[in-house]
């Protein structure tokens, strides 16, 4: 496989030779030219600025309005899937299950999250950003309600299973959009607030589920999560332009999709930080899944104190996110990873060390901090090192990382559960499984991404 990436082998509509001016979606004017830059046109066409990308020429109001929106589609999927963790103990009895059991609601949530991504994903390549968003979207308010109102495990599983698709629109059309408007370092900016945002949403959303619990039943956080599904739905309806023009858009027929994914996975690099992504991704979400037990019933703790270790927990993944930005535009996001993966390693180690020492709560706290520090330091550098490479087809290949990110986190979390069957899950357990996700990102980055073999960011 090439080094490079390989979007420009994706056959695109036509463009005329000397096209019309252009409105853009941040309501400027732009003249196509050979170079792809973009002249915003004023009193004096010949003297105006020449933009390299259409978000260059967005207003810093509009700029943080779309952080905003954008962010909080990011976060739909994450509070979908971590809202009602806090509860898993309270499912339990309310059903009579088992914790397993009770984990599988959490797993079929995350592969209804990664196969609707693999679907809206290039669909929003072909037919625009707006139309797959607001029809997904819809889709989740409904499931919402369904899951408020499943009278049994198997039923509230399936809900489940149709609120992760319908959540799915919001990450990968929120990266697409960001990728339509800005490139360079530009671009590492802006994914870096959605990566902080998608990093720290699943950590906060236990604190907020739990004091959820404190005011509602578990089936009121479902209704809650209907209502930010609507809130979403109107936001993308009046707020939300579309960025992609229709020359961009995908020829018809079902070739020109898998034409777009062949493209992606014919990247090295891309399949590289894929693997990284979804490794990093799996070893979260084995400590999200078995953090219930573990921390309430284990260590003893109510949910307004669970809640409130996922809110320092929560920082690291901030202080992760914010430095990372700053240090890959310096860098380079290859050689940030070479050292968040190495502390991915190390963390989770020493959870096993001072556990297996008897060392008590704060034994697995403290590393369990660093080991989200180093989430936050490498979620935004395998988005911006995946997307920069793809432009052409930034839908495509969002959907490949948010698919892959949580099915296969889907698939691994619930290991944590099946080694501890009959004897409890104990932070060994859990450590096990984010020590193995740990040692699999470290091969492949030196191994597939080779990072000195990646060139450096453009300006």
């Amino acid at each position: 496989m090439s080094d490079a990436p390989r979007t420009d082998s994706v056959p695109t509509d036509s463009v005329p030779t000397t096209p019309a001016p252009e409105r853009t979606a941040t309501g400027s004017i732009r003249v196509p030219s050979s170079t792809g830059a973009i002249r915003t046109l004023g009193s004096n066409p010949a003297t105006a600025p020449i933009m390299l990308h259409p978000g260059d020429s967005i207003s810093n109001g509009r700029r943080a309005l779309y952080i905003v929106l954008l962010g909080a589609l990011t976060a739909l999927g994450p509070f979908t899937i971590d809202l009602y963790l806090p509860a898993f103990p309270v499912l339990e009895e309310d059903f009579q299950t088992t914790a397993a059991a009770v984990q599988l609601t959490l797993t079929g949530t995350m592969i209804g999250f990664a196969l609707g991504q693999l679907i809206v994903g290039p669909l929003s390549d072909k037919i625009g950003r707006r139309i797959p968003l607001i029809a997904v979207t819809a889709l989740h308010v409904l499931a919402s309600a369904a899951a408020a109102f499943a009278p049994t495990l198997p039923l509230l599983g399936g809900a489940r299973v149709l609120m992760g698709v319908g959540a799915a629109a919001g990450g990968v059309v929120a990266m697409a959009i960001v990728r339509d408007l800005f490139g360079g370092r530009r671009l590492v900016v802006m994914l870096s607030r959605l990566a902080l945002v998608s990093g720290v949403a699943p950590v906060v959303a236990p604190l907020i589920g739990s004091w959820l619990l404190t005011l509602m039943p578990w089936q009121g956080i479902f209704i809650v999560l209907a209502l930010y599904g609507v809130v979403m739905l109107v936001s993308t309806l009046f707020f939300i332009p579309e960025t992609l023009p229709v020359a961009r858009r995908q020829e018809r027929g079902g070739a020109t999709v898998l034409q777009r994914y062949r493209s992606v996975f014919s990247d090295r690099v891309f399949i590289g930080v894929l693997i990284i992504g979804g490794m990093t991704f799996s070893g979260l979400f084995s400590y999200l899944s078995a953090s219930p037990f573990l921390f309430q019933q284990t260590h003893g703790l109510d949910a307004q104190q669970y809640g409130l270790l996922f809110a320092v927990n929560s920082l690291g993944v901030v202080l992760g996110v914010q430095t990372a930005s700053r240090l890959a535009a310096r860098f380079g996001p290859q050689w940030v990873m070479a050292y968040s993966t190495a502390v991915l390693l190390l963390a989770g180690t020493a959870i096993i060390v001072t556990d297996q020492l008897g060392l008590g709560l704060w034994g697995t706290v403290v590393p369990l901090f660093f080991f989200m520090t180093a989430c936050g330091f490498t979620f935004p550098n395998v988005q911006v090192l995946a997307l920069d490479r793809h432009g052409k087809a930034a839908g495509t290949a969002a959907s490949a990382i948010g698919a892959t990110n949580f099915g296969v986190a889907g698939l691994i979390s619930p290991i944590v559960g099946w080694i501890s069957k009959g004897a409890g899950i104990t932070a060994t357990t859990m450590a096990s499984v984010m020590v193995g996700c740990a040692v699999i990102a470290i091969l492949s980055l030196w191994l597939i991404v080779r990072p000195r073999t990646v060139a450096m960011l453009a300006p």
